[in-house]
């Protein structure tokens, strides 16, 4: 069973900040929850067996906003609020209001009874400190697409 949720409007979203999103096909057993407004989606582990593991893959069109810097901007998919790295997508557009496509896929392990929050939202192009984000991205047609595959 997958979730497809998804935003069509532009988004201005700071550092860190889960990209809202509407549930357009939800979750009919109650292994993905999401309220619609919202950035943050809570994933079941709902199962007889050790583990229940979910396929999640987010994808949006970002952009500098005007007044800007240009330089390289980043989404991920975060679980419980950390970043989850190999899903991890920086791009460098070559001018402000200049959208690139992401795609962020993941697949997350929850364990028996117990629940993962997950997100979508823009982070720090690199670890390095002296490297500093943008404190803006534009992010539009977000879509976030959840399957449980175990």
């Amino acid at each position: 069973m997958a979730v497809y949720i998804g935003m069509n409007g532009v988004q201005s979203l700071l550092n860190r900040q889960s990209a809202a999103t509407y549930a357009s096909i939800s979750c009919p057993r109650g292994n993905v929850l999401h309220d619609n407004g919202s950035g943050i989606y809570t994933l079941r582990g709902n199962t007889p067996n050790c583990f229940a593991r979910y396929r999640v893959k987010g994808k949006a069109n970002i952009a500098i906003p005007t007044g800007g810097t240009v330089g390289p901007i980043a989404m991920a998919i975060t679980i419980s609020g950390e970043v989850y790295e190999p899903s991890r997508f920086i791009v460098t557009p070559a001018a402000v209001e200049e959208y690139n496509g992401v795609i962020c896929p993941a697949v997350i392990t929850v364990p028996r009874g117990c629940c993962t929050q997950i997100g979508f939202e823009p982070v720090p192009a690199s670890d390095d400190p002296a490297v500093a984000p943008a404190p803006v991205v534009d992010a539009q047609n977000i879509y976030v697409e959840i399957e449980r595959i175990a």
